[in-house]
């Protein structure tokens, strides 16, 4: 099975292979003073769209190791 030691390991790479340096976070309109009740869509990279996916499978797999799968060593 998997180590604790792993487990941290393969969550702190994907962490940081899925750093988002270089991304816009957010748009300012062109006059901040001006409210405007609309949205605006704010287009993101691929490479930040699959890491979400993947971050948020990873996590889902976490959980479901966690709660179903898990054997603590006293049982």
């Amino acid at each position: 099975m998997f180590s604790k030691k792993m487990l941290w390991g393969s969550l702190i790479t994907l962490v940081l292979l899925t750093g988002t340096s270089g991304v816009t976070l957010a748009k300012m309109p062109a006059h901040s003073s001006e409210q405007t009740s609309q949205f605006q869509r704010i287009e993101q990279p691929l490479g930040l769209k699959v890491g979400v996916a993947i971050g948020g499978l990873a996590l889902i797999g976490l959980e479901l190791w966690w709660f179903l799968l898990y054997k603590s060593p006293d049982s």
